[in-house]
């Protein structure tokens, strides 16, 4: 019985697949059934439509960001599907939220770090064949093609200062606020709006007035 605040994240591979809904309405389907029954709010669905070629996953990152701005767990309807990805893994390992996948209910962080370096270990060992196969070719007088890059990599690391935290932070909810302002909203209006959102401070507690300040003003520093 699931109980509590979740963001649903969808994933299909193709983007004919994400026009035509084709693999969405089954893992919707599966969310719909892990919660029924029990106290829980689903706050925001992320569908996110890629090619295996490509490594970015801008959705699961916003939705990364929406569950640790509200506390809620990421739920995902398949993990089995995505064994293979040690892109998605590892992301998921690395993001520090809280997460429930409906075919494997008891997986958990652990589970998935060693998921994602038997899917890392899978991605080396075929790069390695790959390798060997063009040096293979060139002695045999294949012309081989220019080299194109590798994959894309997100250099960026997370820091625990708390200055710089408190900054992040500001950045990500400063124009939601600044937002609020702009329509008159006063710094309590504005704190009960982001109460009624669960959007939670950097500290994990509810807005008051004076936070709304705090961050408008590192918003505004930044």
């Amino acid at each position: 019985m699931a109980d509590g605040k979740f963001i649903s994240y969808l994933r299909v591979s193709t983007a004919k697949q994400g026009q035509s809904g084709l693999g969405l309405e089954a893992q919707r389907a599966a969310i719909a059934g892990y919660l029924n029954g029990g106290q829980w709010a689903l706050l925001q669905e992320f569908v996110e439509v890629e090619s295996g070629k490509d490594n970015d996953r801008p959705q699961l990152v916003a939705a990364f960001e929406a569950c640790r701005l509200t506390g809620a767990k990421l739920l995902i309807a398949k993990l089995d599907r995505l064994s293979r990805d040690a892109h998605f893994l590892l992301g998921l390992d690395k993001a520090g939220v809280e997460f429930v996948a409906v075919d494997m209910p008891n997986a958990n962080r652990l589970t998935v770090h060693l998921m994602a370096v038997i899917a890392q270990g899978e991605r080396e060992m075929i790069s390695a064949r790959t390798k060997a196969a063009l040096a293979a070719a060139k002695e045999r007088g294949t012309v081989l093609g220019g080299f194109r890059g590798g994959p894309k990599v997100d250099h960026r690391q997370g820091t625990a200062a708390l200055v710089k935290r408190a900054d992040d932070f500001a950045a990500r909810v400063g124009p939601m606020i600044a937002g609020m302002k702009a329509e008159g909203l006063s710094l309590g209006e504005i704190a009960a709006r982001l109460n009624e959102r669960q959007i939670r401070t950097a500290r994990g507690g509810a807005w008051v007035a004076m936070t709304v300040k705090r961050a408008l003003d590192r918003h505004a520093k930044g």
